[in-house]
């Protein structure tokens, strides 16, 4: 069986099944940001880790790329997705838990359409998510790679730490968004990392490993990465914080008949892929220019984080950040940062006794390129050239 290609062009973005079902773009892109604030708040009241958490809402923005909103309620496929990335993650979850949280964190109107039989409708729903997605189970996340660029970083070790926790926040929030569904992990953990170091004003000018080849420091983990692209996805996770700041009120969904009684039924939904992707477009070139910007207003499309205000003060708090347990804190950099890892409880985060890579070049990093198996799994799209080095 192929496996479905997992990253898409914007034009595929704003031509889901949803929206072809009569619901505009902004009131999906809501409630693709509902269905994964929710997955954050059910998961953090259960105790899952960050990663269960991430996986569930990948696998909730995979499945509405399938199916449309108006079949499928929006809580109940979350409750399916957390249920389904708590069994991949090893850190299952029993349905009638899952469900006893939903109802605790919905009001009486949404959970409406869990039906008569909730653990039925999850249950039933959850065979529908595996066709979907086609069984591929396995979703890697910026996180990791994110530890592991910082663990490179030479610096202070406190700016270093204050600059990786904002950009574990930025990872926590970019899930709300649609980005895992255009940009491969490791370039996401880049753009982030590359967008709070402007607001933290901590510049990276030497890491491990540094080539006089490496004009930048992630070109020593992914090729050919153009600051349009970077650029691109940190507009799409500033575009949260104007969201957030936005004090227009936010009109309420009218509640949702449950799968099985939907129609289609869910037991003859229609599984085809979305459209065919078309050819790539021109991406207009982000200008870095001297534009100042006040913590007040609104946030443009295109934008200078050379000299952006961050809004939030120190230490960030969560506005809108859901951030995973253990004290909304990133993991500690063992052997980068000593100094910094002192502030994390020692018996939250198993320390490394092993010493940072002394060298890294492309050819010997090991997810620096597409593992074994990407001629099959981890196909981008028509046009778009691999941002990795090639594997030797």
């Amino acid at each position: 069986m192929k496996m479905p290609c997992w990253y898409y062009e914007k034009k595929d973005l704003r031509n889901t099944p949803s929206v072809k079902e009569g619901i505009d773009f902004d009131t999906e892109r809501r409630y693709r940001k509902e269905g994964a604030r929710f997955i954050m708040e059910c998961g953090t009241a259960m105790g899952l880790g960050h990663n269960t958490m991430a996986t569930g809402i990948v696998y909730f923005h995979r499945f509405y790329m399938f199916h449309s909103f108006r079949t499928f309620p929006r809580y109940v496929t979350a409750c399916c997705c957390l249920l389904l990335a708590g069994k991949v993650e090893e850190t299952p979850k029993k349905v009638k838990d899952i469900i006893k949280t939903a109802k605790g964190l919905l009001s009486e109107q949404k959970f409406l359409s869990f039906g008569d039989d909730p653990k039925e409708e999850v249950m039933t729903l959850e065979r529908i998510l595996l066709q979907t997605i086609k069984f591929d189970l396995q979703v890697d996340h910026p996180y990791g790679f994110l530890v592991k660029y910082a663990k490179c970083f030479k610096g202070d070790s406190t700016k270093l730490q204050k600059m990786v926790q904002m950009a574990w926040n930025f990872v926590n929030d970019s899930l709300s968004t649609t980005v895992c569904l255009q940009w491969e992990p490791e370039i996401i953990a880049v753009a982030l990392i590359h967008l709070a170091s402007k607001l933290s004003k901590f510049t990276v000018t030497d890491w491990t490993g540094k080539q006089p080849n490496h004009l930048r420091w992630w070109d020593m983990f992914v090729a050919d990465v153009t600051m349009e692209i970077l650029e691109d996805i940190c507009h799409q996770v500033l575009d949260l914080y104007q969201q957030a700041n936005n004090n227009a009120p936010t009109p309420d969904s009218p509640p949702q008949l449950p799968p099985s009684k939907a129609s289609p039924p869910m037991k003859r939904a229609h599984l085809a892929s979305p459209a065919t992707k078309p050819e790539p477009t021109l991406v207009t070139p982000v200008k870095m220019g001297d534009d100042k910007l006040d913590s007040g207003a609104p946030i443009p499309k295109i934008i200078s984080t050379d000299n952006l205000h961050y809004p939030y003060s120190a230490p960030y708090p969560p506005m809108y950040s859901h951030p995973p347990p253990y004290g909304s804190t990133a993991p500690p950099l063992p052997g980068a940062i000593p100094s910094a890892s002192s502030t994390y409880p020692p018996s939250l985060f198993q320390q490394s006794s092993s010493a940072v890579p002394q060298h890294y070049t492309p050819s010997a990093l090991p997810l620096g390129h597409p593992p074994a198996h990407a001629s099959t799994y981890y196909q981008g799209p028509p046009g778009r050239q691999p941002y990795y080095p090639p594997p030797t």
